[in-house]
């Protein structure tokens, strides 16, 4: 179960702050604004019903995930930053470092072309036994191609069959991969048209590695359903979606022009970072917008809890919650020093638990509007309904602030003036 406790919003001071019936106002918007989302014809939350693509991933998965003991995934933004969610929330913190003789293969995601990350990503792989998945959803992304033609070159000098080594997954229409695939046998995977980037964690995108590294997709796409029927609830208090944007929306009208998300969970991390992108490619547009930060509980209560109490007071908290335990492991203080007596018989996930509340307590003190998002445990079907929750609260907070929160034009425009420049050396 997934559940908002947006009670602190009405614990600070009414200028920071909001009331009941703020939370309530909108209500009647509801309908409203699902007809403007669907007349967008936007398919993020009408993909997860394919069940023909999900099974064709899960078949291809069933059938590479073991003659391989790497992937490398080619891609940036969000050809990227899902996958690296659910590696790091739903596999062994250090999958990668395990024993070799481990189940499923190690994943690296290459989302950047820094030619250091280039050069060192081949001494730890065997081009033999590695695995590119290939993502651009235009199929021209420059610097997606460019790592694709450097490991083809690899896989040539080694004489291998490229259609055994890369899989490709990306738009219809004139992609240059499809070019590619239809000249070279390599397996392709479709990106759906109305489906962008950022927004596609739960097509091949993200699905195709997930299978491959043994994550159960099924789970995914089950949780991701039903999340989206709170979604679709025109009923205020069971739309989740719309609770959490009516929140940012209002408190952006109150000079809350940055979103914290902080989760209390080291496996959470890169899920802030995976809704970085998508709050600030998709909201930032027409002189508005939310920026996002990325922080994690505890480590950023050392870092950044300064500037959160005493700082300029711009910010909403959406802190993630596990209500779940975790792993128990205790805490082996010495009963017999006062000064970490309090620590005796006390565990690691209370420790937690507790530091989470304090920091909550102190910027409700601050008068700095928090809410929290609470979910039974991280696993496939919560961290599906994670997923299209943000997508959805999203797609409701740009139709509040009437804009398009599915085009990027100012990502488009410095493609274009790059490839200008390129064209003139």
């Amino acid at each position: 179960m997934i559940k908002i406790d947006s009670t602190n919003l009405t614990k600070v001071k009414r200028v920071h702050g909001l009331s009941l019936n703020d939370l309530r106002a909108d209500a009647a918007k509801i309908k409203n604004l699902l007809k403007k989302i669907e007349s967008r014809k936007q398919g993020f939350y009408k993909v997860i019903d394919d069940t023909t693509v999900i099974g064709k991933i899960g078949a291809y998965a069933k059938k590479h995930r073991y003659s391989h003991k790497n992937i490398v995934v080619l891609g940036i933004g969000g050809s990227a930053l899902g996958t690296i969610c659910l590696q790091q929330s739903l596999k062994h913190l250090f999958h990668n470092e395990l024993d070799s003789s481990s189940r499923y293969p190690r994943l690296h995601v290459l989302d950047n072309i820094d030619p250091a990350l280039m050069t060192e990503i081949c001494d730890v792989i065997d081009i033999k036994t590695t695995l590119f998945i290939v993502i651009t959803k235009s199929g021209t992304t420059p610097e997606t191609l460019s790592q694709y033609f450097f490991f083809m070159e690899k896989v040539k000098a080694k004489r291998l069959n490229p259609k055994d080594h890369f899989v490709f997954i990306t738009g219809h229409g004139k992609s240059l991969l499809r070019k590619i695939s239809r000249e070279t046998d390599i397996p392709i995977f479709d990106i759906p048209e109305n489906v962008g980037g950022r927004f596609s964690v739960l097509t091949a995108v993200g699905l195709l590695p997930a299978a491959l590294m043994g994550i159960n997709i099924k789970k995914l796409v089950e949780g991701a359903r039903e999340m989206r029927k709170s979604f679709l609830n025109t009923n205020s208090s069971r739309n989740l979606p719309f609770l959490l944007a009516a929140s940012q929306f209002r408190l952006l009208n109150k000079g809350k022009t940055i979103n914290v998300m902080m989760p209390y969970s080291q496996k959470l991390i890169r899920f802030a970072d995976w809704y970085s992108q998508l709050l600030a490619e998709s909201i930032g547009k027409k002189g508005i917008g939310i920026t996002p930060v990325s922080a994690l509980g505890v480590t950023d209560q050392h870092s950044q809890n300064q500037l959160y109490n005493e700082g300029p007071n711009d910010k909403l908290f959406i802190f993630i919650k596990l209500a779940g335990p975790g792993p128990k492991l205790s805490i082996k203080a010495p009963g017999d020093n006062r000064e970490t007596a309090y620590m005796k018989n006390l565990t690691f996930g209370k420790l937690m638990d507790t530091e989470m509340l304090g920091t909550i307590g102190a910027l409700t003190e601050n008068d700095r509007p928090n809410l929290t998002v609470e979910i039974d445990q991280i696993d496939e079907f919560h961290l599906g309904g994670l997923f299209m929750l943000f997508e959805a609260a999203t797609a409701f907070l740009g139709e509040m602030l009437d804009i398009n929160a599915y085009d990027q034009p100012g990502v488009e425009r410095s493609k274009q003036i790059t490839k200008k420049l390129l064209t003139k050396n």
